[in-house]
């Protein structure tokens, strides 16, 4: 029997690999992505002074839409919107091991078109 490699456990070295080559500061933070089965989590950062700026989820109740994908870019906005109100515009992006697609691509496509540049 072949032992099938766990998903979670390859993400999570994917996204040591990609922190090991990005941090987030006061001047340019790290806009960090968490996404489980149910919602989707988004923070940005300050990795020296370790202090999270600005955070939105989709349990947060100004976020709305009809599927996962419609509540991903409301919590893009939301945190982009929290963020640009604390004078943070530009980030770095934190996909957290995640691929480029789908809700992740969703959320960061919102988060720029409401003010965030990365």
């Amino acid at each position: 029997m072949i032992n099938k490699p766990d998903k979670n456990k390859t993400r999570q070295r994917r996204h040591l690999r990609v922190r090991n080559k990005i941090s987030g500061t006061a001047v340019c933070p790290r806009l960090n992505v968490y996404r489980s089965n149910k919602n989707i989590y988004a923070q940005v950062i300050d990795d020296v002074a370790g202090v999270t700026l600005a955070s939105a989820s989709t349990l947060d109740k100004e976020v709305n839409g009809s599927n996962k994908t419609e509540q991903a870019s409301s919590v893009g906005a939301l945190v982009a919107k929290r963020a640009v109100e604390k004078n943070v515009k530009n980030v770095v992006f934190d996909r957290g091991g995640y691929l480029y697609h789908g809700r992740v691509q969703a959320l960061a496509e919102a988060a720029r078109e409401n003010g965030l540049e990365f």
